[in-house]
C-alpha cells in the first residue's frame, strides 16, 4: 500500500510539487550534444532528444568513426534495435510495442533504421547507480513494492547500496494500530517530505520512508594561473627588496688578517721541538723515553 506525502498548504509545498513534477515528467533537453552525453546524463533525455542528437551528428566525422561507442552509451538507458527489414509492417510492429522509429543516414553506404524506447524501471534489478537519481521517491517505492512485498530487508545489500546512494531511507515496524499514532514517527516523516510505503506483515506493518537526497556539490580544486603565481612571488618579494645584505667577507679589517710567521721573532724560549719529560736527569730521561717507545 503506497501512501503519498501529504500537502499541508500549497504555498509551503509548491517548490516540492514542482520538483516532483519535473522528476516524473522529464522534458526534452535541447542543450545536449551526442558527445556530451554520459551513462548518467542519458537518463535525463527522451526518445525525441536521441533523434535530434543523432541527426545533428551525421555530419560529425568523429561520431561517424565511433558510432558503436556512442550507441553503447545510449543503450544504457534505451532499448535500441536495428530494423533491417524495410517493410512498413515491421516498422508498425515496433511502434505498437511503444518504440519510436528513426532513420539515420551518415552517407549513402552508411545508414540505419533504429527502433528506440526508454528502458522501463519496473523491478529492483533495473536500478543502477546511473539511474537512481533520475526517478522520484514515489516511483522508487512502487518498484520496492513489486519486490514480492518483502519490505526493506528483503532487498539484497547491493540493491540497498544503490538506493541509499540517491535516497534517504528509514524504516519502522509497528502494530498497525500504533503506526499512525498522532505525533509519532509516521507523521514527522511525512511532514519532512518523505513518501511512505506500508508493507503489511500479519498484525504488524513495516513503513519504508523515502526522500531524494539533495545533490551534493562537487568540490574542485582551482589552481591559480602562472601570472597569478608571478604576482604572488612579487608580493612575497616586496619585503625582501627593502633588506640589503652586505657582503663583509672581503672587507674585513686588516688587523684580522693572518700574518706570516717572522723568523726573527722565534727564540729558544718560545719555540721548541723537544719533548719535556719533566726530569733533568739524563738517565731518567732515557728510561722514560724507553718506556714511551715501548708503549
Amino acid at each position: 500500500m503506497l501512501i503519498k506525502n501529504k500537502v499541508v498548504t500549497f504555498a509551503e509545498n509548491f517548490s516540492n510539487i514542482m520538483a516532483r513534477t519535473k522528476q516524473q515528467l522529464p522534458e526534452s533537453n535541447p542543450s545536449l550534444s551526442i558527445k556530451a552525453v554520459t551513462k548518467n546524463s542519458v537518463w535525463d533525455i527522451q526518445e525525441n532528444d536521441v533523434f535530434r542528437m543523432w541527426e545533428a551528428a551525421t555530419k560529425d566525422a568523429e561520431v561517424k568513426e565511433n558510432i558503436q561507442h556512442y550507441l553503447d552509451i545510449f543503450k544504457s538507458a534505451f532499448l535500441i534495435e536495428e530494423i533491417k527489414d524495410e517493410a512498413p509492417a515491421v516498422r508498425k510492429s515496433y511502434e505498437k510495442r511503444g518504440y519510436k522509429v528513426m532513420d539515420i543516414k551518415f552517407e549513402e553506404s552508411l545508414k540505419f533504421t533504429w527502433a528506440i524506447k526508454k528502458r522501463p524501471i519496473m523491478r529492483v534489478t533495473d536500478l543502477s547507480y546511473e539511474n537512481i537519481r533520475h526517478i522520484s521517491a514515489v516511483k522508487l517505492l512502487e518498484v520496492i513494492d513489486r519486490n514480492f512485498g518483502g519490505g526493506w530487508d528483503s532487498l539484497s545489500q547491493s540493491i540497498q547500496d544503490i538506493i541509499l546512494s540517491g535516497f534517504d531511507i528509514s524504516t519502522t515496524t509497528l502494530p498497525k494500530d500504533r503506526l499512525h499514532k498522532k505525533g509519532g514517527m509516521y507523521d514527522k516523516k511525512v511532514e519532512d517530505g518523505f513518501d511512505v510505503l506500508e508493507v503489511r506483515k500479519g498484525g504488524w506493518v513495516e513503513a519504508i520512508f523515502a526522500k531524494l537526497k539533495p545533490e551534493e556539490e562537487k568540490i574542485r580544486m582551482k589552481f591559480s594561473d602562472k601570472g597569478d603565481d608571478d604576482d604572488l612571488d612579487r608580493e612575497d618579494g616586496d619585503d625582501d627588496e627593502d633588506v640589503i645584505v652586505e657582503d663583509n667577507y672581503s672587507s674585513h679589517d686588516e688587523e684580522d688578517e693572518v700574518q706570516d710567521p717572522n723568523d726573527d721573532e722565534i727564540t729558544e724560549d718560545n719555540y721548541s721541538t723537544m719533548m719535556d719529560l719533566g726530569s733533568d736527569d739524563p738517565e731518567d730521561e732515557a728510561a722514560n723515553m724507553l718506556d714511551y717507545v715501548e708503549e
